[in-house]
């Protein structure tokens, strides 16, 4: 398909944060091609393969962890960006990238760390998304970070939408490469945030159902569900019920972007270049009222029903406590980090608070749960949720 005129073309990015002069070509690739490539060779992408989506640190194969959601969200991304006439490298790009930021055990750790800096200006796993591929993971001998285009950084701070109020790590870097955080990004961003929500609301009930703390008759009382439930039975009469329940998954998946498509193009109408995508003054890429209506009301289901669900919130409980240990002990101690982190530890506040907790939320699950057993002589009891 075409490029559509309110693509982002890479021919035209605004470049980089810094000159990589002598790097030259490497293939016929183009520059968002490049930092497609560079997050998925970056030791922060692989490291995603070992943090929590849902469940923390689970032992069962068949759990989705923050890697494998992040592939699931640029498969759903490309196609949305392939039928619309965006930019698929890019759009994967933000798909692939969006929750380089996240700590272990997921938001359970992310709450544990903002609350360590709450008097340093706590901590965001979006912010430190871009923190990580812009300062952080440095495979090159001439520059820190992974050097991506603006483009590509312009989504990943915005994806949720115009910034405000930036928080001090998004503001550090905004000053440093300017990001034009009160504008709309790019519709390949905006696509990236909603095949996230696509991608998690339905996969985290796949998820949710194999570990058995979600109830199938609960999840029909919600009429919409239910309805495309009757559907599959009817066309599947014969089927097992966990391949009746997969179908269901994968045809709501279905029907949600089919929705964005067709909302999107509606919204797209009068729209005749990037630049006027980031000045509507609001959301182009959108679900139509009513799926938003039932977006909400899933979202709703799933935390009463999963991510507060009783074991899940004492796995958090847990988790928090962790990382807050871990805070403490580091910063009681600096030698307890490892050789280098501790070598470069700054010596004035808040940059030392932050230090320590850079170098925490670059862990694994089981890599923090290691780091504690060896600091406190005993792994952590009831952490596992699954």
């Amino acid at each position: 398909m075409s490029r559509a005129p309110y693509a982002a073309n890479p021919a035209y990015t605004r470049g980089r944060e810094f000159d990589q002069l002598g790097h030259g070509v490497r293939g016929p690739r183009s520059a968002f091609q490049r930092d497609r490539d560079r997050i998925i060779h970056s030791i922060a992408f692989r490291r995603l393969a070992g943090k929590t989506q849902v469940f923390v640190a689970p032992d069962g194969d068949h759990y989705r962890v923050r890697l494998t959601h992040s592939l699931e969200v640029a498969q759903i991304g490309r196609v949305i960006a392939r039928e619309l006439g965006l930019d698929e490298d890019l759009t994967e790009a933000l798909c692939l990238a969006h929750d380089l930021g996240h700590p272990p055990f997921g938001h359970p750790g992310e709450d544990a760390l903002n609350a360590s800096l709450s008097s340093r200006g706590g901590f965001d796993h979006n912010e430190h998304a871009l923190r990580t591929v812009m300062r952080f993971d440095s495979p090159y001998c001439d520059c820190p970070g992974l050097n991506l285009t603006w483009e590509t950084l312009e989504g990943l701070a915005k994806h949720n939408g115009p910034v405000d109020k930036p928080g001090w790590a998004l503001a550090e870097l905004d000053a440093a490469f300017p990001l034009e955080l009160r504008h709309w990004p790019s519709l390949e961003a905006q696509v990236a945030a909603l095949a996230d929500d696509i991608a998690y609301d339905n996969h985290d009930i796949d998820d949710g159902l194999r570990a058995g703390f979600l109830d199938q008759e609960q999840l029909l009382e919600l009429d919409f569900i239910a309805e495309l439930w009757r559907e599959i039975e009817k066309r599947y009469p014969t089927a097992n019920r966990e391949r009746q329940l997969r179908e269901l998954v994968r045809t709501q998946i279905g029907v949600m972007v089919n929705d964005l498509l067709e909302t999107t193009r509606a919204n797209l109408k009068g729209i005749g270049n990037a630049d006027e995508v980031r000045g509507a003054g609001c959301a182009i890429a959108a679900f139509s009222p009513q799926m938003a209506q039932r977006e909400r009301a899933l979202k709703a289901f799933m935390y009463a029903n999963l991510y507060h669900h009783d074991a899940q919130l004492r796995a958090a409980q847990t988790a928090r406590e962790v990382i807050a240990k871990l805070y403490a002990a580091y910063d009681q101690d600096a030698s307890l980090m490892n050789s280098g982190w501790a070598g470069s530890l700054p010596s004035t506040q808040p940059e030392r608070a932050r230090h320590i907790a850079d170098f925490i939320a670059g862990m694994t699950d089981h890599y923090a749960i290691n780091q504690y057993s060896r600091i406190y002589g005993g792994k952590p009891e009831g952490l596992s949720n699954v």
